[in-house]
């Protein structure tokens, strides 16, 4: 298989997901440091404008959002597993669940205590990133808010580890548990492992200690500009459109790809695979050649151009 390129920063939360999820499965990767503000002049001609963090890139072909980062690494390497058997759909609503209503309060618990440690330059590009002014002073007046969102959220998940179980769906760790360790972490990370509201949930403090020892794979650092070298050497691999999918969507036809939530830049294509899983825009950059950028369908808004 073409290496695993993981574009990405040491803090970001999401990308400690996948992190976690390569030390689950005990893979090789390279690694690409990228700035955690725009401008990111080595990761737009992969992308063609998408801005979030993580960015995984497999030779040509360039996977966005973690989504479906996770759905194509337990493609390519499908053992240990990240979806238990028969428990596929379970597994990835957990972690639709987890994704969209557990980490954006626990995010804002950690910013509204550390917002005045960022410069101008982070809060002018998160100001554009999420659509509104980043005002330390506002964050910390919702601080008692966001803190007992989060505790109510992963009161829940406490719940699913009160029987004993040593991870969210069992006895193995899942993909499920790389979402929620993702958020857990990064509280952490910034605040320490007791802090609020932590410190009323024994059961999640006790299982992020387990998740701890999974580790991150095998990595290795290299330059953006080999990851931008090994994209232009490669060839982007087959993909297919599905001719019954209910979008109406037809191959070749010129689209946009843009989130839904934040970093709103829409990117721009051609149609060349779709699934109920994700579609897949076909573009060239001067820098890298031919490539295709995949997205899942779910968090995006596609629009013909």
């Amino acid at each position: 298989m073409t290496d695993i390129i993981l574009h990405h920063y040491g803090l970001s939360p999401f990308a400690e997901k996948v992190r976690i999820g390569l030390g689950l499965k005990q893979a090789a990767w390279k690694s690409v440091d990228i700035p955690n503000v725009m401008p990111k002049p080595d990761l737009m001609p992969l992308t063609g404008g998408y801005r979030k963090t993580p960015v995984m890139q497999i030779g040509a072909d360039i996977y966005c959002d973690t989504q479906l980062i996770m759905l194509e690494l337990e493609r390519r390497l499908p053992s240990p597993s990240f979806l238990p058997k028969s428990r596929e759909g379970e597994t990835r609503a957990i972690t639709m669940w987890i994704d969209r209503n557990i980490f954006s309060p626990a995010v804002g618990v950690v910013m509204s205590q550390v917002a005045d440690k960022f410069g101008d330059a982070f809060k002018k590009d998160r100001s554009e990133f999420s659509g509104r002014t980043f005002d330390p002073e506002r964050l910390r007046a919702a601080l008692p808010m966001l803190r007992d969102q989060t505790y109510a959220q992963l009161s829940l998940a406490e719940a699913m580890l009160a029987d004993g179980r040593k991870f969210v769906l069992g006895g193995e760790p899942s993909l499920a548990d790389c979402a929620l360790y993702n958020p857990v972490w990064f509280i952490q990370q910034h605040l320490g492992a007791a802090a609020a509201p932590l410190d009323r949930l024994p059961g999640i403090t006790a299982w992020s200690e387990r998740m701890k020892t999974l580790g991150e794979g095998k990595r290795t650092d290299i330059k953006a500009t080999d990851a931008l070298e090994v994209a232009k050497a490669a060839k982007p691999e087959p993909t297919s459109v599905d001719a019954n999918d209910p979008s109406g969507l037809k191959v070749g036809q010129k689209l946009s790809v843009t989130p839904d939530d934040t970093g709103k830049v829409p990117v721009t294509g051609t149609l060349v695979g779709l699934t109920a899983d994700r579609i897949s825009i076909a573009r060239n950059d001067p820098r890298v050649g031919d490539v295709v950028v995949h997205f899942p369908r779910v968090g995006f808004i596609v629009q013909a151009s």
